[in-house]
């Protein structure tokens, strides 16, 4: 909703205003301030539409995950980077539904500018795998399987990367 250097601004503001309740002697209202502050830094780095839209991606809800995207006009000037990665990581999800070449891009885009979390990094290498498959180019299929298995550390994928397994065996 707001741009990330406005958050940080109105951290700073809320942190020099509880430092002068410090010195003030008002020491209740200065610990406030700077729990309150913590929230807006917090939004800097976790941005809060992005945040929904993975809420809205949990219950399967695709268009309301496509609706609160589309509020982040200028993806480049609004968001830090690694959130720019998850934008495109989440845009990568929904055009893998309809347009492969799209979700590809997408995907390609989010692990260049970063995930944090590497389940969501095996998550992407695990789909360009399938829309590698999909597209009849095997290496490259096996070399984003064999990046995704190392991946998942807590083998939430297995499943998925043994079936690709086999499906490019068949090809």
């Amino acid at each position: 909703m707001y741009n990330k250097n406005f958050k940080l601004a109105i951290a700073t503001l809320i942190i020099a205003y509880a430092v002068y309740q410090f010195i003030e002697g008002y020491i209740g209202n200065g610990i406030f301030l700077i729990l309150l502050s913590l929230i807006f830094i917090f939004l800097y780095f976790r941005n809060e539409i992005i945040l929904l839209a993975f809420l809205r991606m949990r219950k399967q809800d695709f268009t309301g995950t496509k609706k609160w995207l589309d509020k982040i006009k200028n993806p480049e000037s609004a968001l830090i980077t690694k959130q720019q990665g998850y934008y495109n990581y989440l845009n990568g999800i929904l055009a893998s539904q309809t347009n492969l070449t799209e979700a590809e891009k997408f995907f390609k885009k989010a692990l260049k500018l970063g995930l944090s979390m590497d389940y969501d990094v095996a998550m992407a290498k695990l789909s360009l795998a399938g829309i590698a498959m999909q597209k009849r180019r095997k290496r490259e299929a096996t070399e984003l399987l064999s990046e995704a298995k190392k991946l998942d550390k807590q083998n939430m994928l297995t499943d998925q990367i043994k079936m690709m397994q086999q499906q490019l065996k068949k090809i």
